[in-house]
């Protein structure tokens, strides 16, 4: 089992230190939130049966992929994720470049985590469609991939249409950063088939994953994929047992937070390390 930290549960004056005191104890990740803009009126959640947005508008927001290149300059090993990028509302050169320069100055660290959106009113404040929001994750993939790949790259779409471009520097992970695709429905699952090294419930309990990992996996052999996808999520781990189910779930990655207010993150982890992290290990 992998542990990450979600270092949007913590103040963001926090961040380096959480980072750097995680990769001593041993964690596998750190994990940032993001979103391009927070209208003043939001509707909807992510997080089914919920009246209303898990934020409020004045939430301080941070340019994900140049934070966690800082970090990347702060730490050698511990891996950097996005959990989720919107990559539906930048045009995929933005996205590419970004992921790709992240990639490169931390030597490979980074997994790109992206989901499609749940904030209609942020993609109305970008000037874009949220009804076509799927399609649009969907082109823009298959353009970042194929930027991270191939010498020149021509594309005519439906959203997005340029003649040949050449794309270098080519990140250091071979076809780029891997993919971990965030959502919970049918066409996130098929998206994770499709482009993703794996795959981010955000809704799931854990009773639910197991159904839908065999989903994934029958999409996955369908798409002609080998091995098997990367299942990363929260779930209750306050003892290894808690762990061992998680993990005979098909969970393979475990977001982790024990503390409830920052000034108890760093002590929260490195309690977690020692009573559950280490003993992971060892059992």
């Amino acid at each position: 089992m992998k542990f990450g930290i979600p270092l949007g549960g913590v103040h963001p004056g926090l961040w380096r230190d959480v980072t750097v005191r995680a990769e001593e104890l041993g964690y596998e990740s750190v994990w940032l939130p993001e979103h391009l803009v927070l209208p003043a009126t939001m509707s909807g959640s992510p997080h089914h049966g919920d009246s209303h947005p898990p934020i409020p508008p004045q939430t301080p927001m941070y340019d994900a992929i140049a934070y966690l290149s800082y970090l990347a300059g702060q730490t050698s090993t511990i891996r950097l994720g996005t959990y989720v990028y919107n990559i539906g509302l930048r045009h995929p050169f933005v996205s590419a470049r970004a992921a790709t320069t992240l990639d490169i100055v931390s030597g490979g660290r980074f997994d790109f985590g992206v989901g499609a959106s749940w904030l209609r009113e942020e993609w109305d404040a970008a000037g874009l469609d949220f009804t076509t929001r799927g399609a649009r994750v969907d082109e823009a993939l298959r353009v970042c991939r194929a930027l991270w790949t191939d010498a020149v790259v021509e594309h005519h779409g439906r959203f997005f249409d340029f003649d040949p471009v050449a794309f270098e520097p080519k990140p250091v992970q071979p076809g780029g950063p891997p993919i971990h695709v965030g959502g919970d429905g049918l066409p996130a699952l098929r998206r994770a088939a499709r482009f993703g090294a794996g795959w981010i419930p955000m809704n799931h309990t854990l009773e639910q994953i197991p159904g839908s990992v065999r989903k994934l996996s029958t999409l996955w052999a369908e798409h002609g994929r080998t091995g098997r996808p990367e299942v990363t999520t929260s779930a209750p781990a306050d003892s290894p047992a808690d762990v061992a189910r998680a993990a005979d779930a098909g969970i393979d990655r475990m977001i982790v937070m024990p503390w409830r207010r920052t000034r108890e993150a760093l002590d929260g982890i490195a309690r977690f390390a020692d009573e559950i992290l280490t003993a992971t290990r060892t059992g």
